[in-house]
This record gives structure tokens, sequence and C-alpha cells, in this order.
């Protein structure tokens, strides 16, 4: 079967669009993460994190205390909690190390290379000492989740401490976490704490780390960070000590950071650090290392005032950075999006750096604000990043592209085409293939949210996302809270977009059957059920639009072609005469539309 498979993949990895992914805090007033009140009877828990580290950049190894007071905001009686230790993915016969070497199609930064790092170079977190409520309590290490036995359950609305000491080491650098990465970067510090598995109405979410995305609950991180003097420090969070004092050779980094659902760092001795100020908003930091060439660092300054646009386009298009400050990291192995800031390549071009700016800039909304999960719902974040990245490039840079999603469009359906599309609902890690992940979550979940302007108007997507966004911001949304938004904003009825496009594979395929003088008949072939728009050209050369609604929307989207009757999904063919005779009929004459065969889409 893989052998099937093998030659297909040169060109989906080709079409995945995998951007690759990820301070400084006195408390400010932000949006509190509390229950939404569009959501009667929402809940969700809330944990407070109090860390001291001490790091050793000569071995790579640090040691952390942590407390952690979690509120069980649930209705339901807790007798266990998980912590994700993240780091233990990166060491032989791991999952991590054992999935990139069976699937078809590892990923190029991953490969075989945990298999063969060396006990100083593995990465792990272990957990020495844990106590609740000053009791200690059972724990064990299952990879790279830690299964804890409660002392005492944990009753509805009860608040508990839980007091931790744990070592660690920092792992050579393979994916997103890591030391010394293939730039110089000394420590790229992302998924490096003890972090509690999220709990909520669905129950524990204790996943494994195999190579995908996290999920995390609400809180405020208190961290204070102990390195080597000469290092400069930034990520997650507000600096609570400018002038902190040094001691032993060590200076104490002290950051607060309200309201968020994870913390990362980096830190280099080599970093320059730019600040630029966004006009009635954040404060952008950006690390880049002083050994780039000069033409790197010299985009690197370019970037500057365009990431100040970039926060604009968001904020104006979804709704306002709620921060005060954003960071902009030389780290990690490509592109990933944490809380403030994000970790990417600095080696790029101008272009390259403003395109991985943009897309993990915007995930600061679609994810860290409307905090999905992204390992159940990765094409929420990826997909609707994508989609509104693509536009702000296009806005930024004056690209002045017709249809700003095309290569999204057209990754999906030569995917959808090629026979190995799983639905939107499987599971992050649990696709066939790494570029059919890449695709579907990058691409299909993209062409999601233009598809949806196509079947609601382009001013009413507008307006769903950012209701999207005020509902749900420092929640934690599901697909169908996106298309309930969509609901109430145009009074429509799109349970059926969700169910055909994000939970089956179905495809759409209209096509033109016949034209007979004054009348036309269209055809559906593909499964799922869309509205139509129609462009006629008459014989005497004049032109007119047509909307077919789709019965089961009840109601059509703001047009100013002609409104003809509806089409009900379990009718193959719809047939209707023009006034005039016909020339040519062009079905979604603006392909918007993800129909996977154009070739019947004309009579051309």
């Amino acid at each position: 079967m893989k052998r099937l498979m093998i030659p297909f993949l040169s060109f989906l990895l080709i079409l995945s669009c995998n951007s690759q992914k990820d301070i400084v805090i006195a408390r400010t007033p932000t949006t509190p993460a509390s229950p939404s009140t569009q959501q009667p009877g929402y809940w969700q828990q809330h944990v407070d994190y109090k860390m001291e580290i001490d790091m050793d950049v000569n071995t790579y190894q640090y040691k952390g205390k942590q407390q952690l007071v979690y509120t069980n905001n649930s209705p339901d009686v807790l007798n266990r909690v998980y912590y994700h230790l993240y780091f233990n993915a990166f060491q032989p016969g791991s999952e991590m190390d054992v999935r990139s070497r069976t699937i078809a199609d590892p990923d190029s930064r991953v490969g075989d290379r945990i298999s063969k790092l060396k006990s100083n170079e593995i990465g792990y977190i272990k957990v020495n000492s844990l106590k609740q409520n000053g009791v200690t309590i059972k724990h064990e290490t299952v990879g790279t989740v830690l299964e804890v036995d409660l002392a005492k359950p944990i009753q509805p609305g009860e608040r508990v401490t839980f007091d931790m000491l744990f070592d660690a080491q920092v792992p050579v650098q393979i994916r997103r976490s890591g030391r010394n990465n293939k730039e110089g970067v000394a420590l790229s510090m992302v998924q490096w704490y003890p972090k509690l598995a999220e709990y909520d109405f669905e129950g524990w979410h204790a996943d494994p780390y195999i190579g995908r995305e996290f999920h995390g609950v609400w809180g405020d991180f208190d961290v204070k960070l102990n390195i080597d003097v000469n290092y400069v420090v930034g990520g997650t969070g507000y600096l609570q000590n400018k002038n902190a004092t040094v001691s032993g050779g060590k200076k104490m980094w002290h950051f607060n950071a309200p309201n968020v659902h994870d913390f990362a760092w980096a830190a280099d001795p080599d970093y320059i650090h730019d600040t630029m100020q966004v006009p009635n908003g954040p404060i952008l930091n950006f690390y880049y290392k002083s050994t780039l060439s000069n033409e790197q660092k010299e985009s690197w300054k370019k970037l500057q005032p365009k990431t100040v646009e970039l926060m604009q386009y968001f904020s104006e298009h979804i709704g306002k950075y709620p921060y005060k400050q954003y960071s902009v990291i030389q780290g990690g192995d490509g592109g990933m999006e944490y809380a403030m800031s994000t970790l990417i390549t600095g080696k790029r071009s101008f272009g390259s750096l403003v395109g991985v700016t943009a897309h993990e800039l915007a995930h600061t909304w679609f994810q860290f604000l409307l905090a999905t999960n992204e390992a159940k719902h990765e094409w929420m974040d990826e997909g609707f990043t994508t989609y509104i990245s693509n536009h702000a490039m296009d806005y930024i840079l004056n690209q002045g592209k017709r249809n700003p999603l095309k290569n999204a469009y057209t990754s999906y359906i030569r995917l959808a085409k090629s026979g190995l599309e799983q639905p939107l609902t499987t599971h992050a890690d649990r696709y066939q293939l790494n570029s059919v992940y890449g695709t579907l979550a990058y691409s299909k979940g993209a062409v999601f949210l233009a598809q949806l302007g196509y079947v609601i108007g382009e001013e009413n997507l507008r307006e769903t996302i950012k209701k999207y966004f005020s509902d749900f911001a420092f929640n934690h949304p599901k697909p169908l809270d996106i298309i309930r938004t969509a609901e109430k904003i145009t009074g429509l009825e799109l349970d059926w977009y969700l169910i055909d496009f994000a939970q089956t594979t179905n495809t759409i395929d209209y096509g033109i059957k016949s034209i007979e003088e004054s009348t036309i008949t269209l055809e559906r072939i593909g499964l799922m059920p869309m509205p139509i728009d129609l462009t006629v050209t008459y014989t005497d050369g004049s032109t007119e639009d047509f909307y077919i609604p789709l019965q089961m929307m009840r109601g059509e989207k703001p047009t100013n072609a002609t409104i003809i009757k509806d089409w009900a999904w379990a009718y193959p063919t719809y047939t209707f005469k023009t006034s005039k005779a016909i020339k040519s009929v062009q079905i979604d004459p603006q392909e918007k539309m993800a129909d996977i065969d154009k070739s019947n889409n004309n009579n051309r």
C-alpha cells in the first residue's frame, strides 16, 4: 500500500502550505478568561503557575520549582490529573521517534534524528516530587504524560495547590524546542515545563506528544528564570525587573503573563533586541542574532514596520490585540506561535520573513485568543490563520491578487481528487500521511472560511469573524461555534456546510448538463450541496448573473444577481429558462466554490 502512495507524496508535499510555526509582563488589564456570556452553561478550568527555573547553559540542564493553583470550574469531581512532559518526546524509542520512522512521508526536520540522540542530547522532564495541598501524591511518567493519582478528589468549584520539583534537559533541536539549532540559537524553550492537561466537557485531553499541536488551560504565569548574565531573553509576558541584580554570574529574569494558556521563551548571548511601537497598540520586540549576514539583518530591520502593519490589519479585521507586547524571535525550526510571541527561523529573505511573521502573528487570534483544541480541530487554527494571513499579505505587500486563497483551493482540490483525503474530524496525529495533514489543515481549513464567504456573502463573513472573536476570545471554541455565529449574523441555516465540508470527504461538483436555446439544465454530480452563482452570456452579447439558492439554507446571501427558484439537494438536476437565447454559461465565475471539476462549469 505504501508503494502506491509514494508517487503522490512529492506533489502533496508541495501543495501543503505547511508553514512552520511560535516580553515583557506588569499585570495588565485584559479581557478576563471567564465563561462567555454568549455560551450559557459554558465553563473552563483555570490555572495559576509560579515557576522558578535555574538554567545551566553549559550542560543544558535546568532545575524547576513549580507551584500550580488549579481551579475546578467544572461540575465534575476530579479523581486524577495529568501533566504534559513534552521534552520526553525527544528520546530514542518515543512515540514521536517511532512514528517518524514508520510513516511513509516523515517530516524532514525529524526523520530518524531522535533515534540517534545520545544521553546528553536527549530531552527529558523528570518529576522528583509532587504534592497536593502539602500532601505527597503518587505519579507515574508514561511517555510524554504524567499520570497523577490525587490524595483527595477535587470537588466542583474547589481550588487546590500542586507543588512540584523537577529536573530537565534541553534536547538538541529536532522539532520546535531545543538547543543550538541550525542557525546557532542557543535555547528555544517551548513546551519546556510540566504543563497541566486541559479538562473540559469532553473530559481530559492528555494527548501524547507525537508531533502535532497543543491545547492548554487558561491562566496566569509568574516565571523567574536564572540564566548566565550574558544571555538575552525574550518570549511570553512582561518583564518585572528591568534592573535585575546579578548573583554568581547569573541574572534573574522575572516575567508575568496574565491570561494566557502557554509560556515560551528563547535565549542567546548574541541577540540583538529592537523594539517598535504600534500606534494605539502594543510594543513589538524583535530578537535576532548579531551573527546574521548584513543582508539578513537588513531584512529584519525592514520586517519591523511591516509587523506593525500586520498587527493593525489583524486588530482591525478580527479584533483588537489585548496585550501590551508581542515578540518576534529568531529560534525554533521554522515558525511556531506562542503566547505574545513567535519563534521563527531568521536566515530568510525579506519576503519570507514577512510571510512567516504574518502567519504566526495571525495565530495570536486563531488559537491563542480563540483557543481551539489544535489536536482535534487543527484546521480551525491553521486554516483560519492561512485565510487571514494570505489576505493580510495581499494587502500589506500590495499584491493585488484576485483570490489570495487560490493556491489553497488548488491544493485541496488535488487532494480531494486523489483518493487520499481524510475528514477534518481526524485527530491531528492520526492522518495517514503528513502531507495529507498539511493540505487539509492549512489548505482545506482556509478554503472552509473563504468558501463560507461565497455561501453567506463577503460582508457577512467579515462580520462573522469579528463576532466570533468578540464572543469566544479567551475561551475554547469548537467548530460549531463559528457556524452558529454565521447563522446568527445571517439568519441562514448552515449546519449542512459544517457537516459536509468538515465532517465528511464529500466533494462539490456541479456541471452544465444541457443548453437548449433559452433553457439551461444543471446537474449536481458531487454529494455536497451548494448554492450556485451563474453567469449567462446571451447571443446579443449581454450578460446576466443568476443566483440559485440552496433550499436547505432557508434563505439567500446578499446579491445583485437575479434570484431564481431554490434547488433542493436530493434533486440531481435543475432546469430554468432565461429571457433570451443563450451563447454561453459559466458556473461560479469568481471561482470561490471548491468545485473539484471545473471542466464542466462552462459550455465554452
